[in-house]
């Protein structure tokens, strides 16, 4: 393997480092700088922290690099400058925050004039950010000092970056205390009032943009801490300054000045949203935005903020009517003069999001000034305007699902909401929603049918009139509902009837998604797999896994011809197997050999040789069937040997059943231990394909008892002997099979010696035998003891 000879080169920063005169630039251009930084190199942080080092390594990120540069490396070395400061190494965030003159340096990128260089600002933002992460007291204790800091920020939030550099002061620091403390210091600097401020008419939009985004941001950060910390004592500050009726009235008197500056409105529309926004907590404690129609919710929203912008929803209704100026817009499918604008559909938004809070009062000026009307006119004039839709669509289900709220006695049922729920009697009598529905649908029809394009609102109206069919059935306001639609004329309500029983149910079916070719793909699989699926088939299943397991004893005579990957095995299918092997239990004792368990069993076969069974075929043809012990089979058979008078000397307990690779059963029953019978079975053993056998038990060697069962095999010119010894005191369970072939010109015998090398003799018809080059020397013929086959011993998981 390469890792043993140490091929591993060493980086080039090493050599660098060796010399005296080498510069940071130099270091800089390596491209395993980064890689070297990041994995603690000890030489490289040592010359990373140097004074000299440091001072460029800020100056590189602070300052404008040269005009003349070529644009591809111009900001290379401010990037690595920025990745290397960053890297999160201790020893550099220690030097970087206790190292005043260095903060200094980096913090007077502020004073730059507006606007900053957004990559160099992204690269300060990011280097400041994690200081204040890693070093909270001696940063914030730093800034604080800087009397001029939150003005710099208000200076610079038109940039990005900056304002995410604000964002970081709020969500850095983890201690509760010292995060109160900054809250505290940032509200005494008046930030909120300062971003309030800017959204101005007479700002720039990015600052608009950015100041909206972070004052929405203010808001969530602190309610999510407000859950996440219950006991809290102290308020969160900037919230509560967010949530005072003054700042509120700030922000509408931008929203409405005479100007009317879409970037200015829209932002402020933004804030107002999310000051309206209700979460809910989840099962594992996260916050989600609660959907439509939630009645519960993790916090109410704040009453200052709906008083105050109650007070504006006549002028909200004008800007739906009069928006700020647009120009004309020009389609590939028409002319929209005026387009909806972002204006008014922030503004319908702020409406939807008015109605989830279902306050009566809202619900009341709402319908007065006919706002639902207004907005439903919109739906049909756009036919493509799908932002405009989907709040329209939201707006009619929050009045169709939100119960009737008194203002005395809260929550009222909907036997008694009939004659009090006013907006919805609105929405049906007023802006006719049925009436417009039907009719827009016919309208549809027709134009479809002269082969024009269907009109892109049609989803969005078929869910509508799905709300209104389920809010019939059941639903806050169901018996409302139904009486609201036998109040329609007479024509009207038949011809809602018919549409909800025919188009509106067709178009349901259709849009429906259809599974049946899902099924029916299902089925066909299913059939076919089946066959192997199929656990009633007496035949055995070819892709069935067979565990096997080697014993100890085989891998160690087995290693010095296998791999590193052979020689192993799991102990769990090894422990299993021994479990197998001898829980006899549940075993019938007549199918089973009886054998001792003093030592672990260890089965040996071979199966690299093909042999013929009785039945004349070829084990490599059979395959494993001839291990099924599924059936049991006949235990007579003409030219098979037969077992039933055979007797074991050994107990009945642990008892084991064997099958050898040529069908056979064996019926073992006790008999003397002293004794040695041989049997001899079969056809006569001159006859291809017969079978003689003969079972010994010998209990005298060792002291022990031994069994021993041996088979002889004929097959015309094939003689084949296998074996199988128990041995009581070792539990063991050698399986043995030797090959001879003999030759019409002469015997050529296979045998192996006590060493396992193996030998080869010839011998001639006078009985000469003449040794083979590989016979070992010095053993004479009658030393040579009769071993197993050249095809060696394996151990099998299972009876062989």
């Amino acid at each position: 393997m390469f890792w043993k000879f140490d091929l591993h080169s060493s980086s080039h920063i090493d050599t660098l480092l060796e010399r005296e005169d080498v510069t940071l630039k130099e270091l800089m251009d390596e491209e395993d700088v980064l890689q070297e930084c990041k994995a603690q190199n000890r030489k490289l942080i040592e010359f990373l922290l140097k004074a000299e080092c440091l001072e460029d390594l800020v100056s590189f990120i602070i300052e404008e690099p040269p005009q003349d540069m070529d644009e591809k490396i111009r900001y290379k070395y401010p990037n690595i400058a920025c990745e290397l400061l960053t890297s999160d190494v201790s020893q550099m965030n220690d030097r970087l925050g206790e190292d005043e003159s260095l903060l200094m340096k980096l913090y007077s990128f502020l004073l730059n004039d507006s606007p900053l260089n957004p990559l160099l600002a992204s690269f300060f933002s990011k280097v400041l950010s994690i200081l204040i992460s890693r070093k909270p007291e001696q940063i914030v204790d730093f800034l604080k000092k800087k009397h001029d800091f939150v003005d710099l920020i208000i200076k610079h939030i038109g940039t990005s970056a900056i304002m995410d550099l604000l964002l970081r002061l709020l969500t850095c620091i983890e201690p509760p205390q010292p995060r109160q403390e900054v809250l505290n210091w940032l509200n005494e600097e008046k930030i909120i009032q300062r971003l309030v401020g800017i959204v101005h008419p007479s700002q720039e939009e990015d600052r608009h943009s950015n100041a909206s985004q972070s004052l929405c941001e203010i808001i969530r950060l602190s309610r999510d801490q407000m859950l996440q910390v219950q006991n809290s004592s102290e308020p969160d500050p900037l919230l509560a300054t967010l949530e005072k009726q003054e700042i509120i009235e700030q922000l509408l008197a931008n929203i409405f000045h005479k100007e009317k500056n879409e970037s200015a409105i829209v932002s402020a529309i933004q804030i107002l949203l999310t000051l309206l926004e209700t979460r809910r907590p989840t099962f594992e404690g996260h916050i989600e935005i609660c959907p439509p129609g939630m009645s519960h919710s993790a916090y109410s929203v704040n009453k200052s903020v709906l008083e105050a912008i109650r007070g504006r929803l006549s002028a909200f209704h004008e800007l739906l009517l009069e928006p700020p100026k647009k120009s004309v817009m020009k389609t590939t499918w028409g002319v929209l003069d005026p387009p909806v604008g972002n204006t008014r559909l922030n503004v319908i938004r702020l409406i939807s999001s008015l109605l989830q809070t279902n306050t009566n009062s809202v619900n009341v000026d709402l319908m007065e000034l006919n706002s639902i009307g207004v907005i439903l006119d919109m739906f049909f004039k756009y036919t493509w305007n799908n932002f405009l839709h989907t709040q329209v669509e939201i707006c009619i289900a929050l009045i169709l699902a939100s119960p009737f709220e008194s203002p005395e006695n809260g929550t009222v049922t909907d036997q008694d909401s009939t004659g009090d729920n006013l907006l919805l009697r609105h929405l049906f009598l007023k802006c006719q929603l049925v009436e417009r529905i039907l009719e827009a649908w016919e309208m549809n029809e027709k134009k479809q049918a002269e082969g024009g394009r269907r009109h892109g609102y049609m989803g969005h109206l078929t869910r509508i009139a799905n709300c209104i069919v389920h809010s019939t059935d059941k639903g806050p306001n169901s018996t409302l509902v139904q009486q609201l639609i036998k109040e329609l004329p007479d024509d009207v309500r038949e011809r809602w009837e018919t549409f909800c029983s025919s188009s509106l149910g067709e178009t349901n079916k259709r849009n429906t998604v259809d599974l049946g070719n899902i099924a029916l793909f299902e089925a066909c699989c299913k059939e076919r797999i089946q066959q192997f699926d199929d656990g009633g088939s007496d035949e055995e299943d070819i892709w069935e896994e067979k565990h096997i397991a080697f014993t100890p004893e085989s891998q160690r005579r087995s290693s010095s011809g296998s791999t590193d990957s052979e020689e192993s095995t799991d102990s769990e299918e090894e422990d299993g197997a021994k479990h197998d092997l001898f829980d006899s239990n549940n075993a019938n004792p007549e199918d089973k050999m009886e054998v001792d368990l003093n030592e672990p069993p260890n089965w040996s076969a071979n199966f690299d040789v093909p042999m013929e069974t009785a039945h004349g075929a070829s084990l490599d043809s059979v395959g494993s069937d001839v291990w099924n012990t599924e059936e049991p089979m006949p235990t007579k058979e003409t030219g098979w040997a037969s077992f039933s008078e055979f007797t074991s000397p050994l107990s009945t307990k642990d008892s084991l059943r064997s099958n050898s690779p040529v069908e056979m059963e064996t019926n073992a029953e006790p008999v003397d231990p002293l004794t040695t019978n041989a049997v001899s079975l079969a056809a006569p053993p001159e006859a291809p394909g017969s079978v003689a056998m003969e079972a010994t038990s010998d209990g005298e060697e060792d002291g022990e008892n031994t069994d021993k069962v041996t088979e002889t095999v004929m097959n015309g010119s094939m003689k084949e002997t296998l074996s199988l010894t128990v041995d009581a005191k070792t539990e063991t369970a050698v399986f043995k099979r030797v090959l001879k072939s003999y030759r019409e010109e002469g015997k050529l015998s296979t045998s192996q010696d006590a060493s396992c090398k193996y030998v080869v003799e010839e011998r001639t018809d006078s009985g000469d035998a003449s040794p083979a080059a590989s016979q070992p020397a010095g053993l004479s013929p009658e030393q040579r003891p009769e071993q197993p086959s050249l095809l060696g011993e394996t151990s099998v998981n299972g009876p062989v």
